[in-house]
């Protein structure tokens, strides 16, 4: 919806900062998701293609009317399909995107399964989408349902929601969608309001829009703080998506987060450190078994090893204009905290971890088993033991 609305300067409809008291710029803030809950009951999203002469050099945070010149245009909805974005001023048509193949889907009432729907039944729900996609009170964006598309029909997938965007403020002004590495990097020298230089990027984004799909109910998120309170926000919650939004776009949906805050005095952070929830771990990362933990100790005792390493997974998240890079900003990231190397962070992610896709092109999750010590050290271990039984 907001990327269909040109009026919207930061890419994704979020909410108003939250201070947090006694957050200061240097520490970190944790943010616990109590409750993550669709309030939408249908939806439209697809793989996009941008609407060349409607924008200034980027079409998420500068559009501009085709007809008349104006930045960041008012619109209103004629009729639907994806010409129905009108500018007020001119009537042109203002989208800033188009859909090259999309789908419309509809949910279950307990918010469990979703169905693509066929053209009939995505053109009815256009004609009522603002209230089919419970759209807030306060929310200026134009609903998507209005495009009704629906080129992948009859395809049943599962909901599991998430926040896409989850953070703390950044340190300079720039559009929300581009707080982070891969999106910030459409910022460099750019030919708008919102133009940055690489330093002034690194310095000042928080990376609080991940589109990780495991920042979702029961996940803890620690997040630097880069201006006094930290000023959380949230926005962009997704009804599901599979590992790297391929796409481009997934389900956009409004609904309700209920959210425990905790500020970590002194923790200094370049991006976010998750603790996902237990299910959520990769495979060689999830906390041994009793069963594992005595064929360990057996294992040990006959080689000579006197102590087992105590550990806890934790995921760093790193970001950059490519996923190569953001695996080197994520594995970087992690050895800066946890006082080690970066081959040894390579080598904890291969034998007990992971590197995962959050968003392509430039999101990454490093996941890996540390030692328990160097968590407690840094005011984190509470949250894995707590997470994980250990």
């Amino acid at each position: 919806g907001p990327m269909i609305t040109p009026e919207i300067r930061g890419g994704h409809e979020v909410t108003r900062p939250v201070a947090v008291e006694g957050a200061e710029v240097g520490d970190a803030i944790a943010i616990r998701i109590r409750s993550l809950v669709v309030t939408s009951a249908a939806t439209a999203s697809g793989n996009d293609k941008v609407m060349e002469g409607r924008f200034n050099g980027d079409p998420f945070c500068a559009a501009v009317c085709p007809g008349c010149g104006t930045q960041w245009p008012a619109t209103r909805i004629e009729g639907i399909g994806q010409t129905a974005v009108r500018c007020e001023t001119c009537g042109a048509d203002a989208a800033p995107f188009t859909f090259t193949h999309g789908y419309t889907i509809a949910f279950d009432d307990e918010r469990s399964v979703g169905l693509t729907l066929g053209r009939a039944e995505a053109e009815k729900m256009a004609a009522d989408a603002a209230r089919l996609m419970a759209l807030p009170d306060a929310s200026i964006q134009n609903p998507i349902l209005t495009f009704a598309p629906a080129d992948l029909v009859a395809v049943a997938t599962r909901l599991r929601p998430f926040l896409g965007q989850l953070g703390t403020t950044p340190g300079k002004a720039m559009p929300d969608s581009h707080n982070a590495g891969d999106f910030g990097s459409f910022l460099l020298n750019a030919p708008h309001a919102y133009s940055l230089t690489e330093e002034e990027l690194i310095a000042n984004k928080t990376d609080g829009h991940l589109d990780v799909n495991t920042v979702r109910e029961g996940a803890v998120l620690i997040c630097p703080v880069k201006v006094p309170g930290g000023g959380i926000y949230l926005g962009d919650m997704h009804a599901f998506q599979g590992d790297g939004e391929i796409a481009g776009h997934t389900a956009d949906v409004a609904g309700t987060a209920t959210l425990e805050v905790h500020v970590i005095k002194g923790l200094k952070l370049d991006g976010p450190i998750l603790f996902p929830v237990a299910e959520d771990l990769p495979y060689l990362a999830r906390p041994l078994t009793s069963s594992e933990k005595h064929a360990v100790k057996a294992l040990a005792a006959r080689h000579g090893v006197t102590t087992v390493e105590e550990d806890a997974p934790v995921t760093f998240i790193g970001t950059g204009a490519n996923l190569n890079l953001a695996t080197e900003n994520g594995l970087q990231r992690a050895a800066e905290v946890l006082e080690m190397s970066v081959p040894e962070v390579m080598n904890r992610a291969t034998v007990a971890g992971a590197i995962e896709i959050g968003r392509n092109p430039g999101v990454v999750r490093v996941t890996l088993r540390a030692p328990l010590h160097l968590l407690e050290a840094k005011g984190l271990g509470a949250f894995p033991r707590s997470l994980y039984g250990l």
